[in-house]
């Protein structure tokens, strides 16, 4: 058995095999760069070497340094987690000439899947059904187009060595074919250091399902179901499901002979994905294999008790798989939720910074019996860094069935605080809040279909917009009694708490009363301009102020928000919706009708910096006409590459930045004139 594993990657990946290696009894090796020095993995290995610069180029993908840390440790295994150089054929050649295990598959198999054009014909001689498309290098944007007007247009522009959503493209007409050509291929030189591209037919309205497959060294190949990862933006996935509320028992079975059939022809003996697109009559074509543990490898071990990492040192270390197929089942519900540093109401842009509160929710088991687990490599007072994938956690619930997990994950949500950095975790709660999530209607383009425009918050209900107005109006009298206590010491400064109050939640607005009885607050509010009867609600709460997150028990039931403090109030943060809860006296609202709005500052005529990144080109000069739509700048963060486009007719007046200036958020980059 391997006695001591060096963990070649960083994040929450490497936290989940120390984790896993520490439960088996095997010591661990974290390597770390200039900018993970405090990071979680770092602090959880029983040993740390530092590798190099923050650039991924100058540590994690530096085989020559990560060599020398398994030497220097008398690491005897190398785990490479995802990424990086997880599916690198001369990083596994290498640990095998210096006779070092590498915990992942066989240097053919890394070889004939990790390249998209190879595993393609590898699958149709396996019997798998693959999407049309050509299979040949393309070696500029000229043949770009030729092909995809051959192929028929949509088309998917690939990168060959791509993985994560990197290196991809969907073009439908020429000039998104050049452009999609040139960006596919920056992004793959720069994230594989390979930039051979491929197209193939696009699937519209599909779906992604994929099968987790496990093998070993003695010609055991098994399937442990599928995934569901069709919720997806920018071909990256942001929500996983096992199993898919799609697929019957008869396709799933299908799927997962012609997985095992792909695995067994390159005599795979590893953890490993093939990735299908499934389309609404549940025709299923081969996508990609990838050779290495997948980010949602959570939700398949959730329903199936299996340690994936686990299996993965065993068959490593020479063992024989001790699972049959028959020993494979579906138990319960599992999904999980991708938390990002990013900021959906910024289309989605990432968000770099210091998490200033990094808090959880706790892990184990609920009361109804589902069960909470997060995988993060982060912890607060760390940093999200801009030269890596702005991953935070990834959120897992399971549930005897799909309804009992998602209830458990909006739980989760409610009561995961996360401060200083741009989230995604409201627009993940608005996806559990909707009808078409509910009824598992899921595509591809799912978010591209119900957030057209991009996200702008979802609408409070009217029975959480009540109870959030009541639970203010305490908040709003916990801070006034507080106060009042502080002003009391001095004679004469005494202050009183007002017991009714207006209250305006966005565009409702609340005459309410509280009274305290038997330790519970008994709250009555009328809605203004609703002619029903005032209504009552029980509540307890220990909330006080500085706290931001709010837990409050409303008529027996939990209820649970984000808030920060303002004048007059507080902002407001509930399943995807931000709200502005305003908590006056009845002289004070009155007043407050008379003060004029604030008007935003006019920032039309700007091309603004969406997010901290790097120019990578300016696709314009000064004194250029511009057309609405156009494509002006492209700038990269966080690996990936953004066009910024002109969203009117204009001429540009001035150019304020260029190329390979790094920018910060709302940072000019040029100025537009009529």
């Amino acid at each position: 058995m391997i006695k001591k594993i060096l963990i070649a990657n960083r994040g929450e990946i490497a936290c989940r095999v120390i984790k896993t290696a520490k439960l088996m009894g095997i010591k661990t090796v974290a390597v770390y760069s200039d900018a993970d020095k405090n990071a979680l993995h770092v602090s959880m290995a029983d040993e740390a070497v530092h590798i190099g610069g923050s650039p991924a180029s100058e540590s994690y993908l530096d085989v020559d340094k990560i060599l020398a840390a398994v030497k220097s440790t008398g690491a005897d295994a190398v785990h490479p987690g995802y990424g990086f150089l997880s599916e690198n054929k001369a990083f596994a050649l290498k640990l095998k000439s210096e006779n070092i295990v590498f915990i992942g598959p066989n240097v053919v198999a890394i070889e004939a899947m990790g390249d998209k054009i190879a595993s393609k014909k590898l699958a149709l001689e396996a019997g798998v059904s693959c999407v049309p498309g050509h299979m040949g290098l393309i070696e500029d944007a000229d043949e770009a187009v030729k092909i995809a007007n051959k192929v028929g247009y949509p088309v998917m522009i690939k990168a060959s060595a791509g993985g994560g959503g990197k290196g991809m493209r969907v073009a439908y007409t020429d000039e998104e074919a050049r452009e999609g050509f040139a960006s596919s291929k920056n992004e793959a030189k720069s994230a594989f250091g390979d930039d051979r591209i491929f197209i193939e037919k696009f699937i519209e309205g599909p779906r992604h399902i994929e099968i987790q497959v496990l093998g070993d060294k003695h010609g055991n190949i098994i399937h442990l179901n599928e995934r569901e990862c069709s919720i997806q933006r920018r071909n990256q996935k942001v929500i996983e499901e096992a199993p898919s509320p799609f697929l019957d028992e008869a396709t799933r079975s299908k799927m997962g002979a012609e997985a095992i059939a792909l695995a067994a022809i390159v005599d795979y003996d590893s953890a490993g994905t093939v990735e299908f697109i499934v389309d609404k009559d549940k025709n299923f074509y081969f996508l990609e294999m990838n050779t290495r543990l997948q980010v949602e490898h959570p939700v398949t071990e959730l329903i199936t008790g299996v340690d994936l990492v686990e299996q993965m040192i065993r068959v490593a270390s020479g063992e024989k798989l001790k699972l049959k197929q028959t020993d494979i089942a579906i138990n319960g519900w599992a999904i999980e939720s991708r938390i990002y540093a990013e900021d959906p109401y910024r289309n989605f842009l990432p968000s770099i910074g210091r998490l200033k509160r990094y808090r959880p929710p706790v892990e184990g088991e609920t009361a109804d019996g589902a069960i909470v687990r997060n995988d993060t490599g982060v912890q607060e007072g760390g940093e999200i860094s801009m030269y890596y994938d702005p991953m935070i956690a990834k959120l897992c619930t399971w549930g005897s069935d799909r309804g009992v997990a998602r209830q458990a994950m909006k739980r989760a949500l409610d009561n995961f605080e996360i401060n200083g950095v741009g989230h995604n975790i409201p627009f993940l709660s608005a996806v559990y809040e909707h009808d078409r999530f509910m009824r598992g209607d899921l595509t591809t383009n799912y978010i591209a279909e119900e957030f057209e425009g991009g996200f702008d918050g979802h609408p409070l209900n009217p029975g959480h917009a009540r109870a959030i107005a009541s639970c203010c109006t305490l908040m709003a009298q916990f801070v006034a009694a507080r106060a009042a206590t502080a002003s009391g010491i001095l004679p004469g400064h005494a202050r009183s708490v007002p017991r009714r109050v207006i209250v305006d939640v966005g565009e409702r607005t609340y005459d309410i009363t509280t009274e305290k009885t038997n330790g519970l607050y008994l709250v009555t509010s009328t809605e203004e301009g609703n002619d029903k009867a005032a209504i009552e609600l029980e509540i307890s709460s220990g909330w006080s102020p500085g706290q931001s997150l709010v837990k409050a028990i409303i008529d027996n039931k939990d209820f649970v928000f984000a808030a920060k403090p303002i004048p007059q109030g507080f902002n407001v943060y509930y399943r995807g919706s931000t709200v502005e809860v305003n908590v006056r006296t009845p002289r004070n609202a009155e007043l407050a009708k008379l003060m004029p709005e604030k008007t935003l500052p006019d920032t039309s005529n700007l091309l603004l910096c969406p997010m901290p990144g790097v120019i990578v080109s300016i696709l314009v000069a000064q004194g250029d006409e511009v057309q609405d739509g156009q494509a002006l700048a492209v700038v990269e963060a966080m690996k990936m590459e953004n066009t910024l486009r002109a969203e009117k007719k204009a001429v540009v007046s001035k150019i304020n930045a260029g190329v390979g200036d790094n920018l910060a958020v709302d940072a000019v980059i040029m100025e537009f004139g009529v």
